[in-house]
């Protein structure tokens, strides 16, 4: 079952189409993945979705409520954790939850204790009372997480859930989300720019100058590449590169000294390799393709706001020969 349907969504700000027939589906209790770069997108089409933005075109489902004719029921539907702060940190914890209990008319019979559970979930019993001001920043990403769950919604819309905190609380942030989603069936539509935390995704959809370029699974994303880098550095590279082209039909690439080409399954190629190859091996590894690998050979950069460093330069370079 689809809890959110989307299709030919399109978003113009003036002669910016910003969004441009964008379709998809998220699967109930699937954790979807939206990835792209500044200005791919990806904010405006959540945006949309949240109805906070009125579409150009296109029309778009959350959980059952056209996003245009049904607002109000479609906000009721989901829960919101904003990149930007937007907590009232001369509020304490249990006083912002509250208001935002009021705002969404959750019955008194059951406010003060759904507020208890979440306190105790993200680990905030303890501050209840100090005010917001007085937090870390991973304790205000936990309340706000906390927040954006008071109201029971079908979906969560997470915009860089855990940018700039650090790895533990990034962790802990995680175990949170896994355990509401195993619980509650709850569906998580989220944006990242770490690709280790895209990994937790069921689904990734990859979304570049507006246009959704890639969907699949982390996974079935990586195997898109064509195998595993293989990396060696042998006695004599040149004589070593031949080798590998004529017993092996690979083309390889040296960089830096060395020897880099890409094959299917490595795991299952390289016992044979090292037995067979004349020339004589000084080093070799193997490494699996990454998102960040994914993301730079679909859209020509990697996902963080830099240029790509040599390694990623060459990968971009081998396999726009193969």
């Amino acid at each position: 079952m689809n809890i959110i349907e989307v299709k030919d969504l399109s978003k113009w700000f003036g002669q910016l189409n910003a969004v441009n027939n964008v379709s998809f589906n998220v699967a109930e209790g699937e954790v979807f993945g939206f990835l792209g770069p500044n200005g791919a997108g990806k904010t405006t089409t959540i945006n949309i979705l949240c109805t906070l933005l009125r579409p150009s075109g296109g029309s778009a489902l959350v959980n059952g409520f056209d996003i245009i004719r049904h607002r109000n029921k479609v906000r009721s539907s989901i829960g919101l954790v904003f990149q930007d702060p937007t907590l009232d940190e001369y509020l304490t914890g249990e006083q912002n939850l509250r208001f935002h209990a009021y705002a969404y008319n959750v019955p008194g019979s059951i406010r003060e204790k759904r507020i208890n559970e979440l306190l105790d979930l993200v680990g905030l019993s303890d501050r209840r009372k100090s005010k917001v001001q007085t937090y870390s920043g991973g304790m205000k990403r936990r309340l706000e997480l906390a927040r954006g769950l008071l109201h029971r919604p079908k979906v969560l819309f997470l915009d860089e859930p855990t940018l700039g905190l650090d790895p533990q609380t990034r962790r802990h942030i995680w175990e949170y989300i896994h355990k509401l989603r195993r619980e509650d069936k709850l569906t998580i539509f989220l944006t990242t720019h770490y690709m280790d935390e895209a990994e937790n995704c069921d689904c990734i959809a990859i979304i570049d100058n507006g246009q959704l370029i890639a969907m699949d699974t982390p996974d079935h994303h990586k195997d898109s590449l064509g195998g595993d880098l293989v990396t060696l550095k042998s006695e004599n590279n040149d004589s070593a590169a031949v080798e590998l082209k004529e017993k092996y039909n690979i083309s390889p690439e040296i960089h830096n000294g060395n020897i880099c080409f890409y094959v299917s399954q490595g795991e299952k190629f390289l016992p044979d390799f090292v037995r067979s190859f004349q020339n004589r091996l000084l080093s070799i590894s193997i490494q699996r393709p990454t998102l960040d690998d994914v993301f730079l050979h679909l859209t020509g950069r990697a996902i963080r706001n830099q240029e790509a460093d040599s390694l990623d330069r060459m990968r971009n370079m081998i396999r726009g020969k193969r």
